[in-house]
């Protein structure tokens, strides 16, 4: 993969950064639509989507897209997994925490990941190989070294069918252990935290590949690691990821173990 494919995908995410920040100080005016309880998509969603892939489309006409709107475009075995809007629900209420998330796979491997805040303007990239950033600069995972003291985040369970009483198990738990818990509404921005050593650790269940792909690739980049339930590399397929830096990881597995079965027997 080279370095252009990067600029691409920045350029991308800037542009739809662009429509959301517009639309954003005309809320009152954007079209809503529910896909399912607690899960919304509004016509900006759709507007920064569709940005996003013309301007990926120009540039490789052949690639695949995944998005989470428009759904999937078959291509030459190059992938594009975008979530236009992480955190709409946020963006709906005018709490300035969501996201542009794009990442490009490739063999089922995660080649390149840019997270784009168009609030903050900061811009999360990363690329297999090459390290994270952050607006141009190195991030790294934190180093911190226990749960003690470690500020961790989180997403709720809020569509209906969820393993909600092993989940707040585990919330009782890391609350007893940590500094404190948050919980932002933004998966992809987490993530992107998480690589900037803003948080120690992450958990979340039940997400989807545009919800994570950037996110997982910048925070392996940035030195952390990234798990299923198991500790294993499914994340991608089951949607259930865990994230810190490898002795937090550790701890973080050790706390989490006991509601595995648990949650896996609620999630059948």
């Amino acid at each position: 993969m080279q370095q252009p494919m990067l600029n691409i995908a920045v350029r991308a995410a800037r542009a739809a950064g662009d429509i959301i920040t517009r639309r954003l100080e005309r809320l009152d005016t954007v079209a809503v639509e529910s896909k399912a309880r607690n899960d919304f998509v509004s016509e900006v969603d759709r507007e920064a989507e569709a940005k996003i892939i013309q301007t990926l489309k120009r540039s490789y006409p052949e690639h695949g897209i995944l998005a989470e709107e428009s759904g999937e475009q078959k291509g030459d075995g190059h992938v594009w997994i975008i979530d236009p809007l992480d955190g709409t629900t946020n963006f709906l209420h005018g709490f300035p925490h969501f996201a542009v998330s794009i990442a490009l796979q490739y063999q089922s491997r995660i080649e390149h990941g840019v997270i784009y805040d168009p609030v903050r303007q900061e811009l999360f990239t990363a690329s297999r190989g090459g390290g994270a950033e952050l607006n141009n600069r190195r991030i790294r995972v934190s180093r911190r070294r226990s749960l003690e003291g470690a500020l961790l985040g989180t997403g709720f369970p809020f569509r209906g069918n969820e393993p909600d009483r092993a989940y707040m198990g585990m919330l009782t738990d890391f609350m007893k252990l940590t500094a404190g818990i948050r919980r932002p509404g933004s998966a992809a921005l987490d993530l992107a935290y998480l690589a900037a050593g803003r948080l120690d650790g992450f958990w979340e269940f039940g997400l989807s590949r545009w919800d994570i792909a950037a996110g997982a690739l910048l925070v392996r980049e940035a030195g952390g690691i990234v798990g299923d339930l198991r500790g294993g590399d499914d994340y991608m397929a089951s949607g259930d990821i865990i994230g810190a830096n490898p002795k937090v990881f550790h701890h973080m597995m050790q706390v989490i173990e006991p509601h595995r079965a648990a949650l896996e027997a609620s999630a059948k």
